[in-house]
Order: structure tokens, then sequence, then C-alpha cells
């Protein structure tokens, strides 16, 4: 599949819940999704509780889709008690590299 949308997000979990935020985002919904091509969640060497984010999707539209769902919504409630302060996206397009985790 091609992917044609992405983004990079970086958000800091509230002191010590580091562990509880990436356990969340890796059960994500996301990843069953079949337009969202790829998913990869990383930390901060220097910082644990600094917890990064890319996706890549099949199409702008079908991230939107996606996330206009009562699914993903009730998620993004539920991320909130977890972050602290605002993520920071940057939007992006992969257009290629290696993933073995």
């Amino acid at each position: 599949m091609t992917v044609s949308y992405g983004f990079h997000a970086t958000m800091t979990a509230r002191p010590g819940k580091g562990d509880e935020l990436v356990d969340f985002l890796l059960a994500s919904p996301s990843l069953a999704n079949e337009d969202c091509v790829v998913f990869l969640i990383g930390r901060s060497a220097a910082d644990s509780d600094v917890v990064h984010v890319t996706e890549g999707w099949t199409t702008e539209e079908a991230h939107h889709s996606f996330f206009a769902t009562d699914e993903a919504q009730a998620l993004v409630g539920q991320l909130q008690p977890l972050i602290a302060g605002e993520p920071a996206y940057l939007d992006e397009v992969p257009v290629g590299g290696k993933a073995a985790i």
C-alpha cells in the first residue's frame, strides 16, 4: 500500500506515566486499520516520559475518517489524563525506509 499522509507526534506523559502511555498507544485500534500502513512508537533515550508516534496512512481522508469515529474519539479522551500539556505534531509523509521491530 502507498502512504500519502502521515504525521509525527511527540507527547510527554505525566511524571511516571511513560510506560502506561506506551502500553495505551500500542493497543491502539490504528494498528488493525488497513489504511494505517505505518504505526511506530518510540521513547526518548534521555526522558522515558517523552513518547514519539509516527503514523502513515493511505490517504488523509482515511486518517480523518478513522479519527471521526466514536471509538477513536473515546480513545483520544482516555489519552488526555496520561499526557502533560499538548502534543507537538508535525506533518510528514513516509517515503521509504525499514522497520524491523
